[in-house]
């Protein structure tokens, strides 16, 4: 019984851990979506991130971008092109801090049309 309620207790942090990161909830563009153009890329998540680092990326190289939030934690995290984006595919590649000190990254693409 002692072993029982001790890998209960156990498994109820490691699950607490788990439900404390921040997750993202959308993207602007939307991932895998074709638009005419894009003037801002747009993360959204469920609790604070600090954005650590990203890029944005086409078959030619990286496209610089810019925001204003900096590494400020937001739920919200804007960044804009500092250059306007041709017809083509496009990747953007993310990390960052969770609001519990977690490393997070990740990525989305999409495609503007002609």
């Amino acid at each position: 019984m002692k072993t029982f309620l001790i890998g209960a207790f156990a498994a109820s942090l490691i699950s607490t851990g788990a439900f404390a990161h921040s997750s993202k909830e959308t993207t602007v563009p939307a991932d895998g979506e074709t638009v005419s153009a894009v003037n801002e890329v747009v993360l959204s998540f469920d609790k604070p991130m600090r954005i650590t680092q990203i890029t944005l990326s086409a078959g030619n190289g990286d496209v610089g971008l810019q925001s204003a939030q900096g590494m400020d934690p937001v739920k919200r995290y804007v960044a804009e092109p500092q250059a306007e984006l041709s017809p083509g595919d496009y990747a953007v590649e993310w990390r960052g801090l969770s609001s519990d000190g977690h490393m997070m990254q990740g990525g989305f693409s999409f495609t503007i049309s002609p």
